[in-house]
């Protein structure tokens, strides 16, 4: 019995060696009838360059505020929300303005008014000259009516200036983002009395943002502002971009003996949020030969960015690279890609390992 299991087990795992020997048959000659795939290609180049130091870092908004009124009123409409997007200008909250109205009707009569009583005091200014010429009318009377137009000229002009300052008290009672972007915090709600200074919301601009970062000191004068930097978001993954050195804090930390450094990265598509990690990749240290590909070239969707190299015999292979610094649309790779290596800059989102391929060269300025 024991000798009958042994066959037994021995039959199975014959069998399982050879069920699986006819799978990996079945997926290689599945990989090797595939149709040739047409690609483009580039082939990399040899580039001299600084090295990168990586460092995290954090996103932040290059503008944050907490809107205020700049008049007193009753809140009687939130026009913004937590998480809404406004545009500059567009109202984040509204006041009451039925009493700033009816003092602007006021003013406008009492203008009315003065208008009238002032085009009289210069008509009567008029004749008390013509009088005084002619000997009927004293310099006292004179001077009268002259203080009397004057008067209500004045009277004229403090009408004007109330009704500008109301007109302008109801524009304000509409309260304006101040720049486009997003409403991070709600400080008042309808129904709430709003002081002068009050605050409404807070709001975070998210078209530019930075990542901030802390730059040890031995890499304080090889980092400058201008200069490109790698920027890979660690909460999103496979998100990565280019950004710009925009700043750097001449004052070092007390105890680390860093630096402050901020990236400026552009979120066009809103993709990154306040307070999200980053990854940077700046420029540093001396210049050396390094190689670098098209940044097409360079695969994201998996677990780590591979870039498709073409043999001789027009077959294409996955290699695992690590992106550093980028010039213009070329960027540094470490890795298995020699300098003149056959990169799919085209067509490569579909290949598969060992698959054959049509190339075409695809002609590319240099970095």
């Amino acid at each position: 019995m024991t000798t009958m299991k042994g066959r037994g087990t021995g039959r199975t795992v014959r069998s399982g060696a050879i069920a699986a020997a006819v799978l990996v048959g079945l997926a290689a000659t599945g990989t090797a009838q595939m149709p040739p795939s047409p690609v483009r290609y580039t082939e990399a180049r040899q580039e001299t360059i600084a090295t990168a130091v990586v460092l995290p870092g954090t996103v932040q908004s290059r503008m944050s505020s907490v809107v205020a009124s700049e008049v007193a009123g009753l809140v009687v409409e939130l026009a913004a929300r937590e998480g809404d997007r406004v545009r500059r200008g567009q109202p984040v909250a509204k006041l009451r303005r039925q009493n700033l109205e009816l003092r602007l009707e006021e003013s406008r009569a009492a203008l009315k008014e003065a208008a009238a009583r002032l085009q009289l005091a210069q008509r009567s200014l008029e004749r008390s000259r013509e009088l005084f010429e002619s000997g009927v009318v004293s310099q006292q009377q004179l001077d009268d009516a002259a203080s009397e137009a004057e008067a209500w000229q004045g009277r004229v002009a403090q009408n004007e200036a109330q009704i500008a300052q109301l007109e302008d008290d109801m524009t304000r009672a509409h309260i304006p983002a101040p720049f486009t972007g997003v409403v991070v915090a709600e400080h008042v709600d309808v129904g709430e009395w709003l002081d002068v200074g009050g605050a409404v919301v807070e709001m975070v601009a998210t078209d530019e943002l930075e990542v901030v970062t802390a730059l040890p000191e031995r890499y304080f004068h090889a980092v400058h502002v201008g200069r490109g930097a790698g920027v890979a978001r660690e909460v999103v993954p496979g998100l990565r971009g280019e950004g710009q050195v925009s700043s750097i804090v001449p004052r070092a930390d007390g105890q680390a003996r860093s630096f402050p450094v901020k990236v400026l990265i552009a979120n066009p598509e809103g993709r990154i949020a306040d307070g999200m990690l980053a990854r940077l990749a700046l420029a540093a240290g001396r210049e050396q030969p390094t190689t670098m590909v098209p940044k097409d070239a360079i695969v994201r969707g998996g677990g780590s960015p591979v870039v498709f190299v073409i043999d001789d015999d027009d077959t294409v292979r996955q290699v695992a690279v690590t992106p550093g610094v980028a010039s213009d649309e070329w960027i540094a790779v470490e890795g298995a890609v020699a300098p003149g290596t056959r990169v799919v800059v085209r067509g490569n989102e579909r290949l598969m390992p060992g698959q054959k391929v049509v190339p075409q060269p695809l002609e590319a300025a240099g970095p």
